[in-house]
């Protein structure tokens, strides 16, 4: 790891492997209002204790925001953008970590209110 200026660690820069020899690969991308609202979500989940760090992978047919309790788990949660699905299902979805579909729609804040509801005990 590099340190910043700041004494943090920061992460090295990689370039992307690409199958074109240099040309530009198109890719799906979160918005600036999107990164917005995930990162905002990510921020009370942090400040709550619940979620510890997050990734960001960009495909050439999705765009994937995964959180995570531990760095080195699997995440618990993955808020993907699917433009493909944006007429029948919703473009995002929010999937659990064992693989179901918690949440689909058109709208990322609608969708990713599903992750803001209040977890409740059940007492036998």
């Amino acid at each position: 790891m590099i340190e910043g200026d700041n004494g943090f660690p920061m992460a090295a820069i990689v370039p992307w492997p690409s199958d074109n020899h240099g040309a530009d690969q198109s890719r799906v991308a979160f918005d600036r209002q999107e990164l917005s609202a995930l990162l905002s979500l990510y921020g009370r989940k942090v400040a709550a204790g619940e979620w510890r760090d997050y990734a960001m992978d960009f495909m050439k047919d999705r765009a994937v925001f995964s959180v995570f309790r531990r760095s080195a788990e699997y995440p618990l949660y993955r808020i993907e953008k699917n433009p493909r699905l944006a007429r029948r299902q919703g473009a995002y979805a929010v999937i659990a970590a064992a693989g179901q579909v918690l949440k689909r729609g058109h709208e990322l804040d609608r969708v990713l209110r599903v992750l803001d509801k209040p977890v409740s005990l059940v007492s036998i």
